[in-house]
């Protein structure tokens, strides 16, 4: 069974945001309507721009779905583009003055021209569209098996919440994140980013902050310690690091680890037999501060996941840049855009990490057909059980 993968394609202004899934067995039935609010919620958050208004995104499947259904084939879903106008020179016109943040400079260069265009039509986060859609179809295949990602912001600037869900509490949060304007479930913080924010677009400028990803009910022994490149930390760092904007990732406490000592780090070991049943197969933690991995390996635990989105590129004030086409100082070019996408970025690491964890998942337990990877996860929960009781 070939590893779970996915290639996007498309322009931000171009006709659709496309996505190849390959590696999902076949007979997964996908909700649509989940991935379609997936989109949705991608769309919103205070801070967006003019973009938002236009589309009303959407997912269409081309290949490798029957009846709503996989049918085993790769998988090319898009997004439509309604904002579709590339080959429109006076609609979409070359851009000379690069800005400082953005690939633009950098795609010139590498691709020898003077004109961004090409370059920030594709490094534009319009590309996560298909990309979250992407990690819903995956995400659908994780629901089979009651394990859910639960992502959202928790903060911005010099505001950043201590939010812990839980196993019993995370649904609860779901409901007060999705009623937040900026997709944090803490009242207060939800209100001070919004001032962040309402303060930057008067001033003409743009607001980044942070976002967390916690995954719940993956079973221990998810990734590997055989190869560095089977690390799940390093796939979810990755993966995330892949997401447009984003500067920085933690796995648990992160950072922090360099800070105290290893006896305040390593999270102790309990086991209950009664609870071998559960997805940890009965061993716990009182603390969780790897993340829920360990040797590149899920342990039982909740995934924590980390990121940090740096402030959007594009300030409506422009900032100090030079001409390509004279090499003179100049202020770089304005594309609509938002003053923050911090809300959606939330969205976007939460399917990038669905679809990671995922990949994992159908790497330990694969199959053929949903029927098939069912007998594997069980049969090793069976196996894993004997372990503690012989």
């Amino acid at each position: 069974m070939a590893r779970l993968t996915c290639r996007t394609a498309g322009e931000s202004h171009g006709p659709a945001s496309i996505a190849l899934i390959e590696g999902i067995p076949a007979d997964l039935k996908l909700d649509v309507s989940f991935i379609n609010a997936e989109l949705k919620r991608r769309q919103g958050g205070y801070g967006r721009g003019g973009r938002q208004a236009i589309e009303s995104d959407q997912v269409d499947f081309l290949g490798g779905v029957r009846n709503g259904t996989t049918t085993g084939a790769p998988i090319v879903l898009q997004v439509i583009n309604k904002d579709s106008r590339l080959n429109d020179a006076e609609a979409t016109p070359p851009i000379h003055k690069p800005r400082p943040g953005h690939a633009d400079l950098a795609g010139a260069l590498k691709w020898l021209t003077n004109d961004c265009r090409n370059t920030l039509e594709r490094a534009s986060a319009r590309e996560t569209a298909a990309r979250s859609a992407a990690g819903a179809v995956a995400r659908c295949l994780l629901r089979e098996f009651d394990i859910h990602a639960f992502g959202f912001v928790s903060g911005a600037m010099d505001v950043n919440a201590d939010i812990s869900p839980t196993t019993e509490t995370w649904k609860d949060l779901l409901a007060a994140r999705d009623d937040s304007a900026v997709y944090c479930p803490d009242d207060a913080t939800c209100k001070a980013v919004i001032e962040h924010i309402r303060n930057a677009k008067v001033d003409k400028d743009t607001v980044g902050g942070f976002c967390e990803v916690h995954v719940f009910g993956c079973p221990p022994g998810l990734g590997s310690c055989v190869a560095w490149q089977d690390k799940l930390d390093s796939r979810l760092a990755g993966a995330v690091m892949g997401i447009q904007a984003f500067k920085a990732v933690e796995i648990g406490i992160g950072k922090m680890c360099g800070s105290i000592r290893g006896s305040q780090v390593h999270d102790p070991i309990d086991y209950s037999r009664k609870n071998a049943s559960q997805s940890n197969l009965g061993y716990d933690r009182p603390t969780n501060h790897a993340g829920g991995i360990e040797g590149g390996m899920t342990n039982g635990m909740p995934i924590v996941v980390r990121g940090t989105m740096k402030p959007i590129a594009t300030l409506l004030q422009g900032m100090d840049s030079v001409d390509l086409q004279t090499g003179e100082p100049s202020r770089s070019d304005y594309e609509r855009s938002d003053v923050c996408a911090l809300p959606a970025a939330s969205v976007v690491m939460e399917n990038a990490v669905g679809f990671e964890i995922a990949a994992a998942f159908l790497d330990t337990f694969s199959g053929a057909t949903m029927r098939m990877v069912r007998a594997s996860y069980d049969a090793y929960r069976e196996s894993a059980k004997e372990i503690s009781s012989s």
